[in-house]
C-alpha cells in the first residue's frame, strides 16, 4: 500500500514538472505561433517603404528655371518621387509628350486644335505661372531705350536696319544713338516664346500679321538675323554681340543685368518691363474652361504689352495610378508652396481665382 502511494505521488510530481515545462515554452511566444520568442516582446514588422517613382517632362525653357527649383524642391519633401525636367523648347517639348516619351510636357504656347486633337484628347493644361517677354539690347552707352511699336516691328521686319534712324531717334531725344548696324536675335528652335512675341506682332503690325505671321517657328525677314537656341541661348548672343536685340523672358535678363527697352503700349504709353507692368496686362485675361488664353495686345496704361501664361501638359488618364497620383501631388504643391518662390525668381505668381481653376482641373487626372 505504501508502495503504491509512493507510485502515485511520482506520477503526480512527473506530470507537475511536465506542465511547468510546456508553460516556460509557450511564455513571451506569440499566441498560437508555434515557435519560441527570442526577447520579452515580438519584434513589430517593418513598413514597406514605398518604391521610387519618376516623372520624366520636357519642353519650354521659359519656365525652366522656376521649374528647375520647383522639382528640386518637390523631389526633397516626396524623396519617393524624382522630377527629371529638360528645357527642350516648346515645340519639342509638346512632340515628345504627344508621342508618349514623356510623362508631362510644358509650353508657352498651349497646344493649338490640331496639336490637341493629335494627343487623342488625353491632355489637360494647366497654366503653372506667367511672365513677359521682353527685348534685351547691347548698347554699351545706351542705358534708357524707348521703342514704339512701329520701331520694334521695323527691326524683327528688317525695314529698320541701324540704331540711329528716325523712328527710333524720334522716340529717345537727348539719348545719343550710334550708327551701328542692328543685329536682330532670334530662336532657333520650336519655341512657345517665339508663338507668344509672333503673336503680338501680328496683332500691332498688318504687315507681320501677312508676312511672317505667327508661329513657334517663322521665316524671319531682316537679312541680318541670327538664331540661338532656347531663352538662354539669345541671351548670350545679344550679350555678346555689339548693337544685337533679342527677345527673351525677363527672368533671364534679370539674371544677367541685361539693359531692355521700353516697350509702347495700346495706350500709346511707354512701360517699362517690370512684374507689376505684366502683371497689369494678365489682369485683362479671363481663363476659359480649358484653360487657354493669351493676351496679344492688352488694354491699360500700366500695361506691359508681352505678357503671358505657361502651361504644363498632364495626361487625363495616365493608366497608373502611382503615376497619375505622383503627378497630382507634385501639381498640388507647384500651384500651392512653389507659388511663393515665383516672384523670388523674376515669375509671375497666379491669382487666387486663376489658382482654383487649375487646381479643380489637376484634380481630374487619373
Amino acid at each position: 500500500m505504501r508502495h503504491l502511494d509512493r507510485s502515485v505521488r511520482t506520477l503526480f510530481a512527473l506530470l507537475s514538472l511536465t506542465l511547468m515545462l510546456m508553460a516556460g515554452c509557450k511564455k513571451g511566444a506569440p499566441e498560437g505561433s508555434g515557435a519560441p520568442a527570442t526577447g520579452s516582446e515580438a519584434t513589430p514588422a517593418k513598413a514597406a517603404e514605398p518604391s521610387t517613382v519618376t516623372l520624366q517632362g520636357s519642353g519650354a525653357s521659359f519656365p525652366a528655371p522656376l521649374y528647375s527649383r520647383w522639382f528640386r524642391e518637390f523631389s526633397t519633401k516626396n524623396p519617393h518621387i524624382r522630377v527629371n525636367y529638360q528645357a527642350t523648347g516648346s515645340g519639342a517639348g509638346i512632340k515628345a509628350f504627344t508621342a508618349g516619351q514623356t510623362d508631362f510636357g510644358a509650353s508657352d504656347s498651349a497646344m493649338t486644335d490640331e496639336e490637341l486633337k493629335q494627343a487623342h484628347g488625353n491632355v489637360v493644361l494647366l497654366p503653372m505661372t506667367a511672365g513677359h517677354i521682353v527685348l534685351a539690347y547691347n548698347l554699351p552707352d545706351v542705358k534708357v531705350l524707348k521703342l514704339s511699336r512701329d520701331a520694334y516691328a521695323g527691326i524683327f521686319l528688317g525695314e529698320i536696319t541701324n540704331w540711329n534712324d528716325p523712328r527710333i531717334a524720334s522716340e529717345n531725344p537727348g539719348v545719343k544713338l550710334p550708327a551701328t548696324a542692328i543685329t536682330p536675335v532670334n530662336r532657333s528652335d520650336g519655341s512657345g516664346t517665339t508663338f507668344v512675341f509672333t503673336q503680338h506682332l501680328s496683332a500691332i503690325s498688318e504687315k507681320w500679321k501677312k508676312g511672317p505671321g505667327t508661329g513657334k517657328s517663322v521665316n524671319w525677314p531682316a537679312k541680318a538675323a541670327v538664331g540661338g537656341a532656347k531663352n538662354d541661348g539669345v541671351a548670350a548672343l545679344v550679350q555678346r554681340t555689339p548693337g544685337a536685340i533679342g527677345y527673351i523672358e525677363y527672368v533671364f535678363a534679370a539674371t544677367s543685368n541685361q539693359p531692355t527697352a521700353m516697350l509702347q503700349n495700346k495706350a500709346g504709353k511707354y512701360v517699362a518691363p517690370t512684374p507689376e507692368a505684366a502683371a497689369a496686362a494678365l489682369s485683362h485675361v479671363e481663363l476659359p474652361a480649358d484653360l487657354r488664353a493669351w493676351v496679344t495686345d492688352p488694354e491699360g496704361d500700366d500695361s506691359y504689352p508681352i505678357a503671358t501664361y505657361t502651361w504644363l501638359l498632364a495626361k487625363k488618364k495616365y493608366g497608373d495610378k502611382t503615376k497619375a497620383d505622383s503627378i497630382k501631388a507634385l501639381l498640388k504643391w507647384c500651384l500651392g508652396d512653389g507659388q511663393a518662390l515665383s516672384k523670388e525668381l523674376h515669375y509671375l505668381p497666379l491669382p487666387a481665382n486663376v489658382t482654383e481653376k487649375v487646381q479643380k482641373a489637376a484634380e481630374t487626372i487619373e
